[in-house]
């Protein structure tokens, strides 16, 4: 099905991961709607807007992570570059933590 993209399986989960949130927050939305609040982010946030800091927070986490793979494996002694799920799972803690914080 994405053979003509040439993605990974984890940045197809990745970004499934995205559409699925965005469905459930547009749904949210319409059955209750948001407030402004404060909270660990030193603005006044609706939940929409600490879903886009997170999202852009969760793929700077990706990136950042891929660019420092061959690093890792210099600093750490590791034998390959480390999984790309590892980047994931930390970049969905860290949104979750946003959102509910935030």
């Amino acid at each position: 099905m994405f053979e003509w993209m040439a993605w990974t399986t984890p940045v197809v989960v990745f970004f499934t991961c995205i559409v699925l949130m965005l469905i459930a927050m547009t749904v949210w939305e319409i059955r209750s709607p948001t407030v402004m609040r404060k909270g660990l982010l030193p603005i006044a946030t609706t939940r929409g807007d600490r879903l886009f800091i997170g999202l852009l927070t969760a793929a700077y986490i990706n990136l950042l992570f891929v660019a420092l793979g061959e690093k890792m494996m210099a600093w750490f002694g590791l034998e390959q570059e480390p999984s790309v799920w590892i980047s994931f799972a930390l970049s969905m803690l860290l949104l979750s933590i946003i959102m509910k914080k935030g």
